[in-house]
């Protein structure tokens, strides 16, 4: 499970477009252990691709990167209307590189060398969302799901969940009442490169189900699931 110190503050998906291998996977894995599913891409033509293509909640962006450089990457997915957060990572920390970084569309700036606790706080106010949607705990009927513990009880009594289970459960709990497909959840909970069928949630369902009872998570035939 990952650091109970840290409030996870839903499940998230982040693009990481840094060309610094190690710097790249050592975010990947931290940002994975908030259970944030997280693409890298490492030059800045792969970066934009996805950036414009799929759906995040937010962009940690180098500023310098081969093929496309961060601030054209930025610029462009303004341009074209993509108000995705983007937070800008960069060895180079002149107050005229920041302005530059921010009037091209960033919404923060982060100089390395950097803490990894910084920058996960960083992130967490990027996407924070207003008081009323922020709360740690999530109920339906008599489920609660606590992303500051991550607890889940059911009845009084404690669920264990594996991480992907943990996962799934908060983003249906979020949209409580709504038909959720398939193809959501794997956006949600996969990143980009995971090889994962539409089957492979209906096996997490099912896990679920298991331990949580068949009454709470009904399958909407030809669209998906709702809780």
């Amino acid at each position: 499970m990952p650091r109970q110190d840290i409030i996870a503050l839903y499940i998230m998906r982040i693009l990481v477009i840094e060309d610094e291998h190690k710097i790249a996977n050592s975010i990947k894995r931290g940002f994975e252990q908030e259970t944030w599913a997280t693409d890298v891409a490492y030059d800045g033509e792969e970066g934009y691709d996805l950036a414009s293509t799929e759906d995040y909640d937010v962009i940690v962006l180098d500023l310098m990167l081969p093929k496309m450089p961060g601030i054209e990457i930025c610029k462009k997915l303004r341009k074209a209307g993509n108000h995705t957060p983007i937070l800008m990572l960069t060895a180079r920390g002149a107050v005229g590189d920041r302005v530059e970084g921010l009037d091209s569309g960033a919404d923060d700036y982060l100089v390395k060398p950097f803490a990894f606790e910084e920058l996960l706080a960083r992130v967490r106010a990027l996407v924070r969302r207003p008081k009323e949607t922020q709360s740690s705990e999530l109920r339906v009927n008599d489920l609660v799901l606590n992303t500051n513990t991550f607890e889940v009880k059911k009845n009084g009594k404690n669920i264990e969940l594996s991480r992907k289970e943990f996962a799934i459960l908060e983003y249906l709990m979020r949209n409580s009442g709504k038909v959720v497909s398939k193809e959501n959840i794997i956006a949600h909970v996969w990143n980009y490169e995971a090889d994962i069928l539409p089957n492979t949630v209906e096996v997490f369902i099912g896990y679920l189900r298991d331990k949580l009872g068949n009454d709470l998570i009904h399958t909407v035939r030809g669209f998906g699931y709702r809780i």
